[in-house]
């Protein structure tokens, strides 16, 4: 029996999924962290179906650090949600026969729950709640589950009837600046990393951190803030290679990967160079704003062999470049 308050927070998930309008990334994200007080689950992800894999479009929770990780529909539960159409529970990931144990493992996952999300008569990916301990789940969570999944599954009928973009594109991209989202850049760097291994090559990541968003959200208004925004990532996308990706991170932050790398100083070359894009006088109806970030980067595998250490590695020098743009000079 679903309790009245797990009824009321579905019903806030709603409203907050109808808010959120035709950003279909933001969508997924929202709905795999609210799984997590929902079910009491552990993590929980939203993976699409993307040929014969399963790629994990949004994570949290134990999840997280995989977001961007793809198994295969072949030989997995998540795969076969998708072709049974079904919810799928799981109680033990060590005895049962449908799951593919070794990429539970790596997640840390013991048992879950597969939700079927529907677009267009089709099934197109799951929900996936997970528990780090056995028998996690139950009929009453999947009745829970099955209103939210619901909600993603408006969610994309309303985002692809009303705009000119298929479902991949939307749950990948941000929809303000049309760049690779935060789940997009996870896949690339983690498929850039493997070719890295697999090469031995240089690949490079940098964190951008704009300085001067609240500031001009707080005095110009939020539209200024997102034409701000808007301006970044045309400038970013004019200065990357062809083989690089530039992202919307989230909030005020881009990632970008380069890929490769192809000396051992190109990584501070290539700082400067996204520094110089924004150096150019920036003017928002009428008033020149101030259009200035600070970076960090990190390179693979030199400097680290892992996408999510790489990334922390490359976030802690963008700050230490934060805190020493603020410091007075003598």
């Amino acid at each position: 029996m679903v309790s009245t308050e797990k009824l009321k927070q579905v019903i806030a998930a709603q409203a907050d999924i109808a808010r959120m309008g035709y950003d279909l990334g933001g969508v997924i994200n929202l709905v795999a962290e609210r799984t997590l007080d929902l079910a009491g689950a552990d993590g929980a992800v939203i993976e699409l179906a993307e040929g014969d894999q399963m790629v994990y479009r949004a994570a949290a929770g134990i999840a997280a650090r995989s977001l961007g990780m793809r198994i295969s529909r072949l030989g997995s539960l998540s795969g076969l949600c998708v072709e049974q159409g079904k919810a799928l529970l799981c109680d033990d990931s060590e005895t049962d026969p449908r799951v593919d144990r070794e990429a539970c493992r790596r997640v840390g996952l013991r048992s879950m729950l597969v939700l079927p999300l529907l677009h267009d008569g089709h099934t197109v990916g799951v929900l996936k709640a997970m528990s780090s301990q056995v028998n996690g789940f139950s009929d009453a969570h999947a009745e829970l589950l099955g209103l939210l999944v619901d909600a993603v599954a408006a969610a994309m009928f309303h985002a692809t009837r009303h705009a000119a973009s298929d479902l991949f594109h939307m749950a990948t991209h941000d929809p303000l600046t049309n760049l690779p989202n935060r789940a997009l850049f996870a896949d690339r760097l983690k498929a850039a990393i493997a070719n890295a291994h697999r090469l031995d090559m240089a690949v490079g990541a940098l964190m951008v951190d704009l300085d001067d968003l609240k500031p001009v959200n707080d005095e110009h208004g939020h539209a200024a803030g997102d034409a701000m925004l808007v301006e970044v990532a045309t400038r970013f996308a004019g200065c990357a290679r062809g083989s690089d990706t530039v992202a919307r991170y989230g909030g005020d932050e881009f990632a970008v990967l380069l890929s490769p790398l192809q000396s051992s100083d190109s990584l501070d070359r290539a700082i400067a160079r996204f520094q110089a894009s924004l150096a150019l006088p920036y003017h928002y109806r009428g008033t020149q704003l101030p259009l200035r970030a600070s970076i960090g980067g990190a390179v693979a595998l030199a400097e680290a062999g892992d996408a999510n250490d790489l990334l922390e590695l490359a976030d802690q020098r963008m700050y230490q470049a934060k805190r020493a743009r603020k410091q007075p000079v003598p």
